[in-house]
């Protein structure tokens, strides 16, 4: 089960937004999207989580390119909405490098997990069977640091980690009241 929500800063505060991540196909598209819930180019965070699996959240500040941080990347890769985040650049790998996967050879049908119909699953790290992920943490670890989650508090997050985040923040209520 996954859950998505957008959190805008806003001169009165977070306001808190559930989305859907259906017609999202990319880091940019994703970008885009938080844009839209601030047009005074405040700070957005796109929050999104598979139950205790992983967490990953993308920063967008006005117009400048998005920061992205996910826990588990080697769990986040065998979703769609982590390859979402896992972006070549995040993980280190040259944009079209042979030995990294591209959408087309991906199995995602449909299933929670992208995992195969017939219940093998790839081996823990790999995409797809194939490419090397890092397991552990990627990505940007002062994500949050100006807003009150230092790296040592977001490595250390697990659960119910978006919750934790919230709160952190001052808006486990608004969160809440979306989820």
């Amino acid at each position: 089960m996954y859950f998505a929500a957008l959190l805008a800063r806003t001169e009165d505060g977070w306001e808190a937004s559930d989305t859907e991540l259906d017609d999202v196909e990319t880091l940019s598209d994703l970008a885009d999207l938080a844009r839209e819930a601030s047009p005074d180019e405040d700070t957005v965070l796109v929050l999104i989580e598979q139950e205790d699996a992983w967490f990953g959240v993308v920063r967008v500040d006005g117009e400048e390119d998005p920061r992205v941080f996910v826990s588990n990347a080697a769990v986040a890769a065998r979703s769609s909405y982590g390859e979402l985040l896992l972006t070549d650049e995040l993980l280190g790998r040259e944009p079209g490098d042979d030995d990294a996967a591209d959408l087309d050879s991906l199995d995602l049908d449909g299933t929670e997990d992208g995992e195969p119909e017939d219940g093998s699953e790839p081996a823990d790290g790999d995409l797809d069977g194939g490419t090397e992920v890092p397991h552990g943490p990627v990505g940007d670890r002062q994500i949050l640091d100006d807003l009150g989650v230092s790296e040592k508090d977001l490595l250390a997050l697990q659960g119910d980690a978006l919750s934790e985040i919230a709160d952190a923040l001052g808006a486990s209520d608004i969160l809440e009241a979306v989820r």
